[in-house]
């Protein structure tokens, strides 16, 4: 098997989740989220863009309802031991392969927790799912129980977490050597793909976000490269995967010489970098990081070049996208307790001036104060 963990790892998992579910009275979840299904069993797979599906009783027992080509996957990558195929033929329907699969289960009146809340469920399917299975038993949304549970990591997936770390800094010294003008922002692409996948690591939860110019003040991938002038600016977000465990980071990158905005606004994210991270403490809660990044910004009179979140939980996470909850906005009431993953990023974008300016570190919250997952210092980077 091509375990990440020990099988200790998966039975404490499944011991929480127990415990979540006698709290929420739940008899069964139906788990459509790959992230729930990787965390619980180990199962590893992109077969999530098609109906599947882990049925989890109260009392740990599993059976995964998937299609033909991910059988041998979930044989290989995971614990399940019990898989049921439901067949692709015109008209399927594997709603009714679910409802037979739940009813020989004896779940028939019980309380059944669904994952909506993901990729994993679409609305067509949500909505099948629903009209199947609403006459059959009590569903309520359970999109929280496994996410839960989930941004709280064991130390053996901190393990996996500070390599990621690695992996994001080995890319990002990657990227600054191709980093000049006449340089082709394809070249630097592919140099830091190649830090990252020559030592073993993954495809990240999305694409590598990458723009010079005026494409510097985008932060969402886009297809096109160019070629970096004499004086430019360079935005990159990028994170190391390892195990699909993430450790994000965010620059904006120089080429040439800094005008005075790019310093005015390197300096104010600085601070509010810093101040989020001062704010990252046990017992605090996310809107207490949002509202230091928000107020540092402001006070510099930036309010309308910043963003209305500035970081987000990280884990191991699929495609489309590697963030995770909870995010950090104003109102967002979550504690910070020790052993969670938190991504935060200062980004301002000054479109009058043309002007973009980015950090973005990722931390491990501890008793003691943030464990910075990089070995980078935070300094504008000039090349």
């Amino acid at each position: 098997m091509a375990l990440h963990f020990q099988r200790k790892e998966f039975t404490d998992r499944m011991e929480r989740l127990k415990t979540k579910m006698a709290e929420r009275e739940l008899d069964c979840m139906l788990l459509f989220a790959q992230e729930s299904m990787f965390w619980l069993t180990g199962y590893d797979t992109f077969g999530y863009c098609f109906f599947q599906c882990l049925v989890v009783k109260s009392d740990g027992e599993m059976v995964l309802l998937t299609r033909a080509p991910d059988l041998r996957q979930a044989r290989h990558t995971s614990i399940i031991e019990n898989i049921i195929i439901w067949t692709d033929r015109g008209n399927a329907d594997p709603t009714v392969d679910l409802h037979n699969l739940l009813n020989d289960l004896d779940l028939v009146g019980t309380r059944i927790g669904v994952e909506y809340d993901t990729q994993g469920l679409t609305a067509k399917n949500g909505m099948a799912v629903n009209d199947r299975l609403n006459a059959f038993a009590n569903l309520e949304d359970g999109s929280d129980v496994v996410n839960s549970l989930r941004v709280v990591k064991s130390e053996a997936e901190l393990q996996h977490v500070r390599m990621a770390g690695k992996l994001s800094d080995d890319a990002l010294d990657a990227a600054i050597k191709e980093t000049k003008a006449g340089a082709n922002e394809g070249d630097i692409l592919a140099a830091m793909h190649s830090a990252i996948f020559s030592q073993g690591g993954d495809y990240p939860g999305n694409e590598f976000i990458i723009g010079s110019a005026d494409d510097a003040l985008l932060c969402r991938y886009k297809s096109g490269r160019r070629v970096l002038d004499d004086n430019d600016q360079l935005t990159l977000e990028w994170s190391g995967a390892w195990a699909h465990y993430h450790a994000a980071m965010m620059r904006t990158l120089i080429v040439g010489k800094p005008t005075a905005r790019h310093t005015e606004l390197y300096e104010a994210a600085r601070a509010a970098l810093l101040g989020v991270r001062d704010a990252m403490q046990v017992g605090n809660s996310f809107s207490d990081m949002f509202d230091a990044h928000a107020n540092i910004l402001d006070d510099a009179g930036l309010t309308r070049h910043r963003m209305n979140a500035c970081g987000y939980s990280l884990g191991a996470v699929y495609t489309p996208c590697w963030m995770d909850m909870p995010m950090i906005y104003s109102g967002n009431e979550t504690e910070i307790v020790e052993r969670m993953v938190i991504f935060t990023h200062m980004i301002i974008f000054d479109s009058e001036t043309g002007t973009a300016m980015s950090l973005g570190q990722s931390y491990i919250t501890g008793k003691d104060g943030p464990e910075n997952l990089s070995r980078h210092e935070i300094d504008l980077i000039v090349r």
